[in-house]
């Protein structure tokens, strides 16, 4: 679905252009570069910079906070500062970088984890921290496991249905709370047995590893509930090594709209997709955009505010979604998002069905 662009790789600082009107924004995309979610996440922001006018600029940490940390520092107390720092709470980093920012000038937004109560007490208010938007996670979590135990097919009252579950990193937000939301499916479900959960670090190979293992171990499995694609994948090609079919002898979920999880969902190897959340960034530049035009955020959802992104995605919408990767704007006017000029009532419509239009 996502085609590559061109995004800017800094290595250990940040090199902004001087045009006077377009606000300086750099993003520390902790991800890394091979991997799908964290490339569109990256495409769907360059596609909003574009129609926004800011520029934009991208670091990728490769999943290692302590790079995340190292061009924090430099970006915050080098001499080429840009106007706003994006950044996730991503094994919890916030608080360090938010010490960095002190006294910098510079104006921060989070994205994907938001602070912790703990966090928060922590640090205490801060003027230069504008907002923070996140994805609703848990509620992933609860209704990805629900849609499986639905289109399982009916058993004996006497009968368990059998549950492996793939997670990310076991110190990640997002991974502790769809983890929070799978539980809590299963609880409303006796019948329904978690057999184990693993963390797969969010990869396929080590995915795939745990699997082969974890399928000879409980032969009778026929529900498997994955935090990201790339780990359903994994457990989709080590039960296929089984002898077995993916999408009929067993049922296979997974997180993140990737062309490869689309078109499983479509082809029926996928059975329950959830997506939407790589649209975040995007979302947060319109928000900056409008920071930068003087618009006060409280008044239109608040600073900090969780958006049900991740939803369920059916056969028909994972084929609109596959077209839409066609296009590198996505269909989307970000200019008409904004705020400004709108009365108080308006609230940002950022959900999935603004870019399914």
């Amino acid at each position: 679905m996502f085609k590559f662009l061109h995004v800017s790789f800094l290595l250990f600082g940040a090199v902004f252009s001087t045009c006077a009107r377009a606000e300086s924004v750099l993003f520390l995309n902790p991800g890394s570069t091979q991997e799908a979610f964290w490339l569109s996440y990256s495409q769907f922001m360059q596609a909003a910079a574009r129609d926004l006018g800011i520029d934009l600029q991208i670091l990728y940490s490769q999943r290692q906070p302590e790079l995340t940390l190292a061009q924090a520092r430099l970006a915050l107390q080098g001499s080429n500062r840009p106007d706003y720092l994006i950044f996730a709470n991503e094994q919890y980093v916030a608080p360090q970088i938010l010490r960095l920012a002190q006294n910098s000038g510079v104006k921060l937004f989070i994205v994907n984890a938001a602070l912790t109560p703990n966090q928060q007490a922590l640090v205490g208010e801060r003027t230069d921290r504008i907002g923070s938007l996140v994805p609703n996670d848990e509620e992933g979590g609860y209704l990805m496991m629900k849609e499986l135990i639905r289109l399982h097919p009916p058993v004996a009252a006497n009968e368990p249905i059998e549950v492996l579950a793939f997670s990310g990193l076991k110190i990640t937000p997002s991974a502790q709370l769809r983890e929070h939301g799978m539980q809590r499916a299963l609880a409303e479900h006796s019948q329904v047995r978690l057999r184990q959960l693993v963390y797969s670090g969010w990869t396929q190979q080590r995915a795939y590893e745990q699997a082969k293992q974890l399928f000879a171990r409980y032969p009778k499995v026929s529900l498997v509930w994955s935090a990201n694609d790339e780990m359903a994948f994994g457990a989709m090609r080590a039960f296929s090594e089984t002898g077995k079919v993916p999408g009929k002898d067993a049922l296979f979920s997974a997180v993140n709209t990737s062309p490869a999880a689309l078109q499983a969902m479509v082809d029926g190897r996928l059975s329950a997709l959830l997506g939407g959340h790589f649209t975040l960034g995007g979302w947060a530049l319109v928000e900056v955009h409008d920071d930068q035009q003087g618009v006060d955020l409280n008044q239109f959802g608040g600073r900090d505010r969780q958006l049900p992104l991740l939803q369920l995605i059916d056969k028909r919408q994972a084929r609109q979604m596959l077209a839409m990767g066609e296009s590198p704007d996505y269909g989307v006017s970000f200019r008409k998002l904004s705020a400004k000029g709108r009365p108080a009532s308006y609230r940002y419509p950022f959900t999935l069905q603004t870019l399914m239009r």
